[in-house]
């Protein structure tokens, strides 16, 4: 994730904090000294925040150890000030194996909080007079933010945990794709609820504002990924890669470029070295601006956009497509598997003309 420190490699993944969740820290420092406590409310606050996001850490693994469990790995965790999020490399396909990984996550905080009453003695009173920012008793604090989280966590609201939970059972019932849709729109109605909520009433929480927003829309873009998930299915990367294309040589420059430009419809091109393997990308905006800054005889190798990451044909095509998004290159490179010569690019257009070409087929076949 973009603008987090990796701050240590735990069990094989990667921990990250978000540089935003320093300005949470900050704000809450200053909130701290303004209750009239000084330096010392100051770290108080601080500690507490510190503690509770160690906590929310606890949770995010988890759920890592329990996918573990199944054999999916997760790359990294990254804390952000409104929770941490653990980037697992798929999503258990299994009803039971979903339902176990989503749930081991606030069975965590159950497990903390149940430490701290047990060892500590804490008496659980309801006191409607208790706010969780208020200075001192740290321990009590602690314990009841990890039961805030066990219930906040469980609100049927995808993609969080309870949405999971959700989907799980529904994906009992239905196939998973039909599972995730209703999932995600159950969890994208209580976002808009809550937010329409809190607008009406006037008792705006920010925080709370953004958790909505964020749920509402990242709902909707994981039904979206799983939606792409169905369409991609059995497709390979030599399915949908462009083969009749342009390079450049090693030795072209701006003029050569825009000559090819110019010819046909192609706008980025591939330059390979003499060995045939990529050296990189030539993009129309890189070649524009340098014909007016170098003239057409620059060396178009100078100006190349390096595309490190590359795929074979034999990729389905679904993962080939999400690494295409991930990068900024104009296309992904595909390459022979033996020699590592280029042989193909996946790029969004054609993607999207062979899913619109098998869509059409297998509506002429219903018919």
């Amino acid at each position: 994730m973009k603008w987090s420190l990796k701050i240590a490699t735990i069990a094989g993944t990667e921990v990250r904090i978000h540089l935003t969740f320093f300005i949470l820290l900050l704000f809450v420092a200053m909130q701290g000294m303004s209750g009239g406590h000084g330096a010392a409310g100051a770290l108080d606050a601080t500690l507490f925040v510190s503690a509770a996001f160690f906590c929310v850490l606890l949770h995010e693994f988890g759920h890592v150890f329990a996918a573990r469990g199944y054999g999916i790995r997760t790359p990294d965790i990254t804390l952000l000030p409104i929770g941490g999020v653990a980037r697992l490399e798929r999503m258990p396909r299994k009803p039971s194996h979903e339902l176990v990984v989503a749930i081991c996550g606030p069975l965590v905080n159950v497990v903390i909080a149940s430490a701290i009453w047990l060892f500590l003695g804490i008496k659980m009173v309801l006191n409607p007079d208790f706010q969780i920012q208020q200075a001192g008793h740290f321990w009590e604090k602690l314990m009841f933010w990890n039961l805030i989280m066990v219930i906040f966590n469980l609100v049927p609201a995808f993609p969080m945990d309870g949405g999971r939970v959700l989907r799980a059972f529904l994906a009992m019932f239905a196939d998973y794709g039909k599972a995730t849709r209703w999932a995600a729109t159950i969890g994208q109605a209580i976002a808009l609820s809550v937010a329409l909520w809190m607008l009406f009433s006037g008792n705006v929480q920010p925080v709370l504002l953004l958790i909505a927003f964020f749920i509402f829309m990242a709902a909707g873009q994981e039904a979206a990924a799983v939606t792409q998930e169905e369409a991609t299915r059995g497709l390979r990367v030599r399915d949908a890669m462009l083969t009749d294309y342009h390079v450049l040589p090693q030795e072209a420059t701006l003029r050569d470029a825009v000559e090819l430009l110019l010819a046909g419809t192609q706008q980025d091109f591939p330059m390979l070295n003499h060995q045939g393997n990529l050296l990189g990308f030539l993009t129309r905006k890189r070649l524009v601006s340098a014909l007016a800054e170098h003239g057409p005889l620059h060396p178009a190798s100078e100006i190349l956009e390096s595309c490190p990451d590359s795929v074979t044909p034999v990729v389905p095509l679904g993962e080939g497509l999400e690494r295409l998004r991930a990068t900024n290159c104009p296309a992904m490179p595909v390459v022979d598997p033996v020699n590592g010569h280029l042989i193909g690019l996946l790029t969004t257009e054609n993607i999207g003309e062979v899913l619109m070409v098998r869509a059409a087929l297998q509506s002429s076949h219903k018919d």
